[in-house]
């Protein structure tokens, strides 16, 4: 039988498969990771997969969930050092290998790459389960903005090592692909984001909520979201506020998200209104009570805020690479400046104060393009690779029957 026509016979996209899914961020913990893996879940259940979630006890209260396609299984965490409320696992092989000689998964996805996630790497290459990972978080560019920038590289050849021992690395984006191939990375395929139009959108605008900002219908309001922290390169986004003010006085700072620069932040800057943690309906509301969206970070792999922002009708002013790179046409959906060009930056967001005009209509097409990234779709994608890699262990395992026969 030749290898198409194998493939062929085993492959059947629709199949229910069991996914033994390691991470060490999970929901109501609150970052991009958490929320993706939260929204992948509920789908992949939507669509009839059984799910093993393993993750780290975020608390002493935490339970593990049980019930007919999803299956909590909680290991013991440790904080991760200078990110307040997320933990990372302890290594684990031998309860992992033990777990899954007793009911043997289809695939193993790793979503993180601590010490969980290596524990289950090395557990499924002993058992000869197909793994494939995740790349979320740039976590070799967070060195420098934590003083160690001298750890760059051990953290990029050890994040390579893990990544290569995979099947498949699934990336956010196409640009993100060509980057860590051209760090080494082999098998590396493109499972893009969502965003939740039914959540995030321009008619959970809130104007009770504006006044309490002090800023009516003429107000321009610029809206950050985000962990308030040295990687999300916030000291940007008040340089941009501050030249924006400076054209238009009539106009406020609105900070959502929690972190280490909050009291030096609200300290430096009393006038700017700092909302901390917002989730769910909460966070739409402040999101579309918001007009211009400024998002200076450099060390994303995607930026869910900027599809979130962009849905709820913001003009996003954001660097040309991640998420705005892949969805954002400059001067017709949104802002872009080129990659770590502040004064271009700044100048992008000059514009919109200048033109509140503009940042209407830019936020008007911004919105009708999130309306196209919907979730179903990118789980589709996500279905349909893991399906591939089991199909692929198949035919390499026939392969080898044959050859022994």
């Amino acid at each position: 039988m030749n290898k198409d026509l194998l493939l062929q016979t085993f492959s059947s996209p629709t199949s229910p498969l069991r996914i033994a899914l390691v991470t060490e961020t999970y929901p109501p913990e609150i970052n991009g990771v958490a929320m993706t893996l939260g929204r992948q879940v509920a789908d992949l259940q939507q669509r009839g997969h059984q799910i093993q979630l393993i993750r780290p006890r975020q608390n002493a209260a935490d339970t593990a969930t049980q019930s007919p396609q999803l299956e909590e299984v909680l290991k013991v965490g440790v904080p991760i050092p200078r990110y307040a409320g997320l933990k990372m696992g302890l290594p684990a092989k031998s309860a992992l290998v033990r777990l899954w000689q007793l009911k043997r998964p289809d695939l193993v996805h790793i979503a993180t790459e601590g010490p969980l996630g290596w524990s289950a790497l090395s557990a499924a290459h002993k058992l000869r389960l197909p793994v494939s990972t995740d790349f979320h978080t740039n976590f070799h560019s967070y060195s420098k903005h934590y003083g160690a920038s001298w750890l760059r590289r051990p953290i990029l050849a050890y994040l390579r090592k893990f990544h290569n021992k995979a099947a498949v690395t699934l990336v956010p984006t196409e640009s993100l692909r060509l980057e860590l191939e051209a760090h080494g990375y082999r098998n590396v395929e493109v499972v893009s984001r969502g965003v939740d139009t039914s959540l995030f959108n321009s008619a959970k605008r809130d104007a009770a909520l504006r006044e309490s900002w002090g800023a009516d219908e003429q107000t321009q309001v610029v809206i950050y979201v985000g962990r308030v922290a040295p990687e999300k390169n916030l000291p940007l986004v008040f340089k941009a506020y501050t030249a924006m003010r400076a054209i238009n006085p009539n106009m406020r700072l609105v900070i959502v998200g929690d972190g280490p620069l909050r009291a030096s932040l609200q300290a430096q800057f009393p006038e700017v209104i700092f909302c901390g943690m917002r989730s769910g309906e909460e966070l739409a509301r402040h999101y579309a009570s918001g007009d211009v969206f400024l998002f200076a970070s450099m060390t994303e792999t995607f930026g869910n805020v900027t599809t979130e922002a962009m849905a709820s009708g913001l003009a996003v002013v954001a660097y040309d690479y991640a998420a705005a790179q892949a969805l954002i046409k400059h001067r017709e959906n949104g802002l872009v400046a080129p990659f770590d060009d502040e004064q271009k930056f700044i100048a992008a967001a000059c514009e919109l104060a200048y033109q509140p005009a503009l940042a209407q209509s830019l936020g008007l097409a911004a919105h009708q393009t999130a309306l196209t990234i919907a979730w179903d779709h990118i789980h589709q994608r996500f279905e349909k690779v893991l399906q591939s890699i089991i199909d692929r262990e198949e035919y390499d395992g026939e392969i080898e029957l044959a050859v022994d026969g």
